[in-house]
């Protein structure tokens, strides 16, 4: 097997050494542009098939999300990401107030912490959210 090795080596080396440039030229060895296309084709694959599965996907989530957390308003109904559900009594900045439970206990959570709004419709004032 080692022969075998080095005997390709020594082929390779001798064509190289031994062969003038315009005998490989004629020859029909391929254009160094090509060759490196050739070789650089799956990475550009490999990229491509990453945007579409994965990168572009997960833009399209965060925009999803950040238009959410943008359009929160007072009396949207909520839960968190630590699953706690809550109707929204205020907002300031970066924070929302909840009020959560029978109680109406209030809570301040970060806005980031609101995971989805709830679609709730009321019929009726007398109907109870929490």
């Amino acid at each position: 097997m080692l022969d075998k090795l080095l005997g390709i080596a020594s082929a390779i080396a001798e064509n190289t050494n031994g062969a003038p440039a315009d005998a490989a030229a004629a020859e029909g060895s391929t254009p160094t542009a090509l060759v490196m296309l050739v070789q650089f084709a799956p990475l550009v694959l490999l990229f491509v098939v990453f945007w579409f599965v994965l990168i572009r996907p997960q833009r399209k989530k965060d925009k999803q999300v950040k238009e959410m957390l943008n359009n929160l308003k007072a009396g949207d109904r909520v839960c968190t990401i630590g699953g706690i559900y809550g109707t929204i009594t205020g907002i300031k900045d970066d924070t929302v107030t909840l009020t959560v439970g029978r109680d109406n206990l209030t809570m301040v959570v970060a806005r980031w912490g609101i995971r989805s709004v709830e679609e709730v419709t009321i019929e009726n004032d007398a109907q109870e959210l929490n």
